[in-house]
């Protein structure tokens, strides 16, 4: 089995006369930690929704744990069920379903998407909570959550169905110092049991200290290594 499992390679994307993704390519291995900074409009929320297959892009390859998506063209159904299987997202405002507990929140793609049995759905989603340190809130709305406890159930939503690959979009963004020390902590324990970590950050303390590998995007280009200030 290949140590690299998230690849992205020579991808562009266009809107009008704009490009917001210029040619960008990286490899994540099983068990890392990238992040991708930049400033805001750089392309890191982009690029993060190209690779879950939310942003269409006009040319280039992104290839999940051996699954390829081609610029230029939708991804076929069954691809993208695949797709859904190998890479969770985790939105900046997390994009909970209000009207939902949290373990509702967990449980409604495993068996309504990829038809998972709703007990085996309820006892993988009671670990995550568990494990996430939230599931003394697993009957709780996500108005009812802080804001650390709301991430971590959409943590926990993301991994639901075990995806090599977890992403994040600014991931720190709302979160105090002791919080941020947590989520890296946590990232990092995810990522020694072997998943990928893909954050979009522009916290550089943050990055400093968690991230095995940082890549900067500017206009929509990854900046040659040498010139990033790490």
């Amino acid at each position: 089995m290949s140590d690299v499992v998230l690849t992205v390679d020579n991808v562009h994307l266009r809107r009008g006369d704009r490009y917001i993704l210029h040619g960008v390519g990286f490899t994540l291995q099983r068990g890392g930690l990238l992040a991708l900074m930049g400033p805001s409009g750089s392309g890191k929320t982009t690029m993060l929704r190209a690779i879950a297959a939310l942003e269409p892009f006009d040319a280039g390859t992104v290839t999940i744990d051996g699954l390829a998506i081609e610029g230029g063209r939708p991804p076929a159904a069954a691809a993208l069920r695949e797709l859904r299987r190998r890479v969770g997202m985790v939105f900046q405002f997390h994009h909970l379903f209000e009207h939902l507990t949290a373990i509702r929140n967990v449980t409604l793609a495993p068996v309504y998407v990829h038809g998972v049995a709703p007990d085996e759905a309820s006892d993988r989603a009671r670990e995550l909570l568990r494990t996430l340190g939230v599931e003394h809130r697993a009957h709780a709305l996500p108005r009812e959550l802080s804001g650390g406890e709301a991430q971590r159930v959409a943590i926990a939503r993301a991994l639901a169905v075990d995806p090599p690959v977890l992403m994040m979009d600014e991931p720190t963004a709302s979160l105090d110092p002791l919080r941020r020390a947590e989520l890296g902590e946590l990232l990092r324990g995810l990522a020694a049991d072997g998943r990928a970590i893909l954050v979009s950050s522009h916290d550089e303390e943050f990055v400093r200290d968690w991230a095995t590998l940082s890549l900067r995007l500017e206009n929509g280009a990854i900046v040659p290594r040498s010139s990033i200030d790490r």
